[in-house]
């Protein structure tokens, strides 16, 4: 799945198929997909636009999906659906805006100083050991525990299928 969510073409795909009910012409698909690349609407992309991801689409991408039984693609009537297995499972992308840092490296950081600060309280540092244990162990669970909270909320609209226009669009990628 991670290898499929790789491309932006295929999340852009994905997203869309998610949110249609039944099977997509590929040209419609097609459209939109290039609307989203080129942060425009619709009517306003050009037919060598439209073309271009038409072909990738085709001779590509939705090979490789219909390949990892995330979509039926018929090539011969140019239409495209989600599969049952595509609708059921939530597929989140990790969207990491430019200045910002992935998830991943957030806990390892909150992680790394939280081990650091038990080993401190377990050795009686000073001014930790103002405090007693029971309060410093309180801290790091309030400290997982929110961050989780904020993660829960955030990752919301990270999800494929989830909102009008896919994640990652307008540089956040």
């Amino acid at each position: 799945m991670y290898k499929m969510l790789a491309n932006q073409r295929r999340r852009y795909t994905i997203h869309y198929l998610k949110e249609q009910d039944g099977t997509v012409p590929l040209g419609l698909l097609a459209e939109q997909v290039s609307a989203w690349e080129h942060d425009t609407s619709l009517d306003q992309i050009t037919s060598n636009q439209r073309k271009a991801v038409y072909t990738a689409l085709q001779q590509r991408h939705l090979p490789k999906l219909d390949d990892a039984g995330i979509v039926n693609f018929d090539k011969r009537a140019g239409t495209v659906e989600a599969t049952d297995s595509l609708q059921t499972i939530d597929i989140y992308a990790e969207v990491v805006e430019e200045g910002e840092f992935p998830w991943s490296q957030y806990y390892l950081g909150l992680s790394t100083i939280t081990l650091a600060l038990m080993v401190a309280v377990w050795a009686n540092a000073y001014p930790l050991a103002a405090l007693p244990d029971i309060a410093w162990g309180i801290f790091c669970a309030v400290s997982f525990t929110v961050s989780a909270i904020v993660h829960v909320f955030v990752t919301r609209e990270m999800k494929l299928g989830s909102t009008p226009e896919p994640p990652g669009k307008h540089g956040d990628q």
